[in-house]
């Protein structure tokens, strides 16, 4: 409550003009107006300080128990070198500046987000970016339908059930009309034959993952392109696969999503994530956000500049291809700085790394009496299901007593996998943490 004998809010008042504090809310009708709002009494900063570290104690992470989530956010180590450059002062700001309030050098460093990312995918274009993986995937639908004026999307059932919220909320407004493409259930991998069975004269665009959300990777895409014949081809992919797997942009596809979240970004109790956008050059004037391009100035000197803003913000709403008002520049500095720190070569290594450790663990889960590791006959990246006699119940429960986080349990969204959990692993595992998995398992049969 002001205390209106202070003789700086009489100074205030005087200056704009009003007599009291009560005058400031006088257009309010007096029916409606309360004497205070229902909250306590302010605390000093050294209490609060206390209050909210006490709530914070009650969180775990992955510093306090071994943790084998995975499922789209994942934990990967990050060189300290990362968090010391995106936290000066130039680069750290959530805000999203126009050409004008644009310094050179967050330009610079969005344009060579762009160009890393371009290599790594095979894509002509990256945009800079998407607010996460779901919102790319939405935005990739609707560009699809833009291109080719047609009315169906046909997406993989094996997405995760929060970005098929995300993108059935986006293809709502348009009447984009989706379709689920099945998995085979032996080896994972898309269901070639219903495929087949759902693509007509009326898609607009093609969906796949790989590796897809049971970490199986797709290695039957030239079966795939020749099925969808010249219907747009969309990829989603985990970008610290492609260290080893086949760049999208090589066997064919249109548009490339993804979430760069593994690439030098923590997992962050789920976000801030980064939305990965690219395509070929020829749709590049439909793709959604901005692209940073480089030029030169009226002198002469190299310079960066907005090459193409796409949102309405920017130019007029009929003309825009999307309303994504914010982007994650943060986050894309990180990944650029993170993927010029470990280079060519370091992201080779790290691919090789995940999956040999995926594989290594699977072997040991599946020489546990009563589990099965992986369940579909395939090969991974760096997640696998694992499928268990046990109730899964009984199974996460041991695993938390033990001071273990199991991996995703997917019966309640997929319902023929019964007793099924989806575990994932990277190079922040070390031995030790497989061999307390394996010891807490053994424990159960």
């Amino acid at each position: 409550m002001m205390c209106p004998d202070n003789p700086k809010i009489k100074e205030m008042l005087r200056t704009i003009g009003v007599s009291s504090v009560n005058e400031l809310f006088s257009d309010i009708p007096r029916e409606v107006r309360i004497e205070r709002l229902n909250l306590p009494d302010g605390k000093c900063e050294l209490d609060v300080k206390k209050e909210i570290e006490a709530i914070l104690k009650k969180n775990k992470t992955t510093d306090d128990i071994v943790s084998f989530l995975g499922a789209g956010i994942y934990d990967h180590f990050i060189p300290s070198a990362v968090f010391s450059i995106i936290g000066r002062s130039e680069f750290y700001t959530s805000y999203t500046p126009y050409q004008a309030e644009a310094s050179q050098g967050m330009l610079q460093a969005l344009f060579e987000y762009q160009s890393l990312m371009a290599e790594l995918t095979g894509m002509d274009a990256i945009n800079s970016s998407m607010y996460d993986g779901a919102t790319a995937l939405g935005e990739a639908a609707l560009m699809c339908a833009r291109l080719s004026h047609k009315s169906e999307f046909i997406f993989p059932r094996t997405i995760h059930w929060e970005k098929k919220s995300v993108l059935d909320n986006y293809s709502k407004g348009c009447g984009l009309k989706l379709k689920e493409v099945g998995y085979n259930a032996e080896n994972g991998k898309i269901d070639l034959k219903h495929l087949k069975e759902l693509v007509n004269e009326d898609t607009a665009g093609v969906y796949i993952e790989n590796p897809n959300f049971f970490g199986v990777l797709e290695d039957e895409i030239d079966k795939v392109k020749e099925i969808i014949g010249n219907v747009l081809f969309v990829v989603g992919v985990n970008p610290i696969s492609l260290g080893i797997v086949k760049a999208p942009g090589d066997y064919g596809a249109d548009i490339v999503v993804g979430d760069a979240q593994p690439l030098g970004n923590p997992m962050n109790f789920g976000g801030p994530l980064l939305g990965i956008f690219g395509c070929r050059k020829k749709w590049i004037r439909s793709m959604p956000g901005r692209v940073i391009g480089l030029t030169k100035d009226a002198n002469g000197k190299r310079a960066f500049c907005m090459t193409l803003q796409t949102r309405e913000q920017h130019i007029r709403r009929s003309k825009a291809t999307s309303n994504i008002c914010s982007n994650e520049s943060l986050c894309a500095v990180a990944t650029a700085v993170y993927l010029s720190l470990i280079g060519r070569d370091g992201l080779k290594k790290l691919a090789a790394i995940n999956i040999s450790k995926a594989r290594e663990l699977a072997q040991r889960i599946d020489g546990i009496d009563g589990f099965k590791a992986p369940l579909f006959n395939a090969h991974h990246f760096n997640e696998f299901v694992v499928s268990s006699s046990l109730d899964m119940d009984v199974v996460d429960e041991h695993l938390r007593e033990h001071g273990i986080q199991g991996g995703i349990r997917l019966n309640e969204h997929f319902e023929e996998l019964k007793n099924t959990a989806l575990y994932c692993t990277t190079e922040t595992h070390v031995a030790k943490a497989h061999d307390a998995l394996i010891k807490a398992l053994e424990e159960l049969v």
